[in-house]
């Protein structure tokens, strides 16, 4: 494992075969190109060392995925130390993260903004000490970046309003829908939301009501919720929740209200909780975005910066070599040929005692 301070590094999933957004890495990774170039003036960044900003804990993926599988790829590429934080959802903690992390001596800082707007000072702070940033799943609002990678965004938004749009109108195509969204502040959350609403917008159903879920709180989403089905009832025939997250708090405000049946909700990141409520109908879906090609990615750019070395990529983005890789809807139907397949989560993972009726069910196992 790499060197890593603040926290222990966690246990790496298992991998096994690749899923579709394996092939967007892949020729990524071949599109790299490399040339030696200066160090940095003064010496006083690491070539050793990189830093590793990540912006909340309720996501699960993060500590699950994101980190653990970054770390394992900068160990297979040599000796090098990861510094790692999280932010916790808060900006200005973030901003203390990274200073703290350039004053260590941080050769690359491999960011994740908490608010894509204020991470700009971050990124300036960098580019005064001549340190590179990777803006890593969410595009930093401005300043000199290195590189970008992440997903297809705004795809991820139609794969979430398409399926779900399919399963209102098969249920009921004559009631309304709510759209819990995802942070202000996530430049990403904007990309979703244009997606969908790109298919939602012409599809007939009436949007109740819409609420931009601060810092992608599951409680602020149930707080939200609780109060549109006191307001709107039965009216309610589905919830498109940004994310598995969300998803799980309007979930529970739809349980504590005893709605019956639940209507169709979206979500997004394949937590496991979520792939246990799509087989028990909680859920509809989600959108499975396969990490460790992103975070290897990341990891293996962010040690060609750190010598100096220049990349490119197959895209630009606001005059950002970028790499964006493809989203995966996941339905009952699909779990098996995504998230399982692909290692992310196994059937064992899945199929605890209170699941295994639902596993069988839907002939997982």
């Amino acid at each position: 494992m790499p060197r890593t301070r603040l926290d222990r590094p966690r246990r790496r999933p298992s991998g096994r075969r690749a899923v579709a957004a394996a092939s967007g890495f892949l020729l990524a990774a071949a599109m790299l190109s490399a040339c030696t170039g200066a160090p940095s003036p003064g010496g006083t960044p690491s070539d050793d060392t990189i830093a590793l900003l990540l912006p909340d804990a309720k996501t699960a993926r993060y500590e699950t995925f994101d980190r653990p599988m970054f770390e394992a790829r900068v160990a297979e590429l040599g000796d090098y130390e990861v510094l790692y934080a999280n932010a916790d959802q808060d900006a200005a903690k973030q901003q203390q993260q990274a200073e703290s992390a350039l004053t260590a001596g941080a050769g690359v800082l491999v960011l994740d903004p908490v608010d894509a707007n204020a991470a700009v000072s971050i990124v300036g702070s960098a580019n005064a000490k001549s340190v590179p940033v990777i803006s890593y799943d969410r595009l930093i609002a401005g300043g000199d970046l290195a590189y970008y990678i992440s997903f297809d965004n705004e795809k991820v938004g139609v794969l979430q309003a398409t399926a779900f749009v399919e399963g209102v109108h098969a249920e009921d195509e004559g009631r309304g829908i709510l759209m819990v969204n995802g942070s202000p502040t996530d430049s990403n959350a904007a990309l979703f939301k244009r997606g969908a609403h790109s298919i939602i917008d012409g599809s007939g159903l009436r949007v109740l009501a819409e609420y931009d879920t601060p810092g992608w709180s599951p409680e602020k989403a149930q707080e939200w919720v609780s109060g549109q089905i006191a307001q709107h009832g039965g009216a309610i025939a589905g919830v498109y929740a940004a994310n598995d997250a969300t998803a799980g708090g309007a979930i529970a405000a739809l349980r504590v209200a005893n709605v019956d049946p639940l209507p169709i909700v979206t979500g997004q990141d394949a937590e496991l909780s979520a792939i246990q409520r799509i087989l028990t109908g909680d859920q509809y879906m989600t959108v499975y975005k396969a990490i460790k090609p992103q975070a290897e990615l990341a990891a293996e750019v962010a040690v060609r910066l750190l010598h100096g070395e220049k990349v490119t990529a197959p895209l630009e983005i606001q005059g950002t070599p970028a790499t964006l890789l493809d989203p995966v809807a996941v339905t009952i139907d699909d779990i098996m040929d995504t998230v399982v397949a692909d290692g992310f989560w196994t059937v064992e993972d899945i199929c605890t005692p209170a699941y295994a009726d639902a596993c069988e069910a839907a002939g997982i196992g």
